[in-house]
């Protein structure tokens, strides 16, 4: 491609560290509409004639199809994709190839062909995040009343619902969603035209292709166009964070399955045995995708260090970028399709969840909260008479409502006999009915709102 200026061919290494064609073949489909793209502005604009613009894209339809039915040979020597398609249509239809790459550079080809994948990966995570989401929220309205207990500090802080604590994540992927959104907005500016880095001096129409590959509008620098990787990294920072809750998940199920919490069933598709311990039933699923955020993250980290000391415009290092993304993508694709399909296939356990939500004091907070409404005391002087009636119970080995009203005046002689009525845990779950709060009341009402975006 450059021999006009080199006289050697390169050494038998830079043959093994420059083709970047075994990863970026993934960029075919986006390689080939860019491609169209510009041949139909140059031949609209006169820049070539129209039989070359037609030949050309004949050629490009004929690749299209060698690639779709695996017949297309990739070769490593051609280096890219850019440049194994552009031989191959020289083989099809000359000479008149050649004039494809009028106006245009492989650093404007490729990061246009880099925009419209990164776009395309926003899109089916946003696609994959609805299907958890939906996932989540079938369980959650069938257990919109189940409680269980809530943690802080992993240790049991009050009572919750089962419903209200997954609708917690539907809120955390909704979020996500609207990261990816956001990404494919700011990414959705198109470079091509930019050329190498300071534009051209044929006379072509960058909105023209612009919008003919679905993007807002051309960038408006041309050096920017060509250097800029921001759009990867903040599909890569969605992915760090989108994988992090999915971890945080994965990590509540592996606890939730475990016998000693009881709390859901995994069934037989999506745990795995033991080699040698024959009861052994191992989330498998649940702790790769917590292990996987690792590599998603560690994507990041990579590319964001590649990035870090480029100056403008265009260095080889940057062929890095892509098998960063690609990576993240699958890795992220991958774990979302597994969580949805794990968390609808999932039998929660009532029973054990009730069970597991009655140690632990959790309607302290209640018995604090009646001392203040009824009692007209303070809340530090309340949570310190709530506090010490814990204490007596504790020292009892009895919950809170197995005390006798005389024990308790022992500590607050005003107290009453009204005071049982907010120590069951139905009666403190359905006593947070501030906005947002784990009663069914206000459960069903996050259900209302979730179940429009969600159809």
């Amino acid at each position: 491609m450059w021999g006009g200026r080199f006289e050697t061919g390169p050494a038998d290494i830079m043959r093994e560290i420059t083709p970047s064609i075994d990863f970026d073949k993934r960029l075919a489909r986006e390689d080939l509409a860019g491609s169209r793209a510009h041949v139909r502005m140059l031949g609209s604009e006169g820049i070539i004639n129209k039989d070359d613009a037609k030949a050309i894209l004949s050629g490009l339809d004929q690749i299209e199809k060698e690639i779709e039915k695996g017949q297309f040979v990739f070769k490593r020597e051609l280096e890219d994709i850019h440049l194994n398609i552009e031989a191959r249509l020289a083989e099809i239809i000359g000479p008149c190839a050649g004039r494809l790459h009028t106006a245009r550079s492989r650093n404007d080809q490729v990061v246009t062909d880099f925009r419209l994948w990164v776009r395309g990966a926003c899109e089916r995570a946003d696609a994959a995040l609805f299907q958890v989401q939906r996932a989540l929220f079938a369980q959650a309205e069938k257990h919109a009343a189940t409680i269980m207990p809530g943690f802080t500090h992993m240790q049991p802080a009050q009572p919750v619902t089962f419903g209200h604590h997954l609708m917690a994540y539907v809120e955390m992927f909704g979020r996500d969603r609207g990261r990816f959104e956001d990404a494919r907005k700011r990414l959705n500016e198109s470079p091509l035209g930019a050329a190498a880095l300071a534009g051209t001096s044929f006379p072509i129409d960058r909105d023209a292709t612009a919008q003919a590959l679905g993007f807002q509008r051309p960038l408006r620098n041309s050096m920017d166009a060509i250097s800029a990787r921001d759009f990867a990294l903040e599909y890569l920072a969605a992915c760090s964070i989108c994988a992090v809750h999915l971890s945080r998940l994965a990590g509540e199920l592996v606890q939730w399955s475990t016998p000693a919490f009881g709390f859901v069933k995994l069934s037989d598709a999506f745990t795995t045995g033991s080699s040698i311990m024959p009861q052994k039933r191992n989330p498998d699923a649940a702790e790769l995708i917590r292990g996987k955020t690792g590599r998603v993250i560690g994507d990041f980290v990579a590319l964001a260090t590649v990035v870090k000391g480029l100056v403008l415009t265009y260095g080889t290092d940057l062929q890095e970028d892509k098998e960063r993304v690609f990576d993240a993508a699958d890795t992220l694709e991958l774990s979302l399709r597994a969580m949805a399909a794990m968390v609808a296939d999932l039998t929660a356990q009532p029973d054990k969840m009730r069970a597991a939500a009655e140690p632990g004091y959790p309607t302290a907070t209640d018995l604090a909260d009646w001392v203040v409404r009824v009692l007209k005391k303070p809340f530090r002087e309340a949570h310190h008479i709530a506090g010490s009636i814990v204490k007596l119970a504790e020292q009892k080995g009895v919950a809170l409502d197995q005390l006798s009203l005389a024990e308790m005046q022992s500590v607050e002689p005003a107290i009453s006999e009204d005071v049982f009525k907010v120590l069951s845990l139905e009666a403190s779950v359905n006593s947070r009915m501030s906005f947002g709060g784990t009663a069914p009341a206000r459960v069903a009402e996050q259900l209302f709102f979730w179940r429009e975006k969600l159809k």
